[in-house]
């Protein structure tokens, strides 16, 4: 019984460590994107794009670091 119990907790812990990166990736790529908005306006279209691709591809790793979660 404490054994399952210490592998459910070391489950929670696992995926809130694997949402660390993702969130953090996305955080930084919003903060680029902002900062490039602000300096040159008319390339806003392009750098939503970039930055809309470059969340998908973080938020996969937390996605892949929960299904990892409930694997394990």
């Amino acid at each position: 019984m404490e054994i399952t119990l210490a592998l459910a907790a070391l489950k929670l812990v696992g995926y809130g460590l694997s949402t660390i990166g993702p969130g953090l990736g996305i955080g930084i790529a919003c903060y680029g994107c902002c900062v490039a908005t602000a300096r040159q306006p008319e390339l806003q279209g392009r750098l939503f794009t970039n930055f809309i691709i470059g969340a998908a591809l973080a938020e996969a790793l937390g996605l892949i670091g929960f299904v990892l979660t409930f694997i394990v």
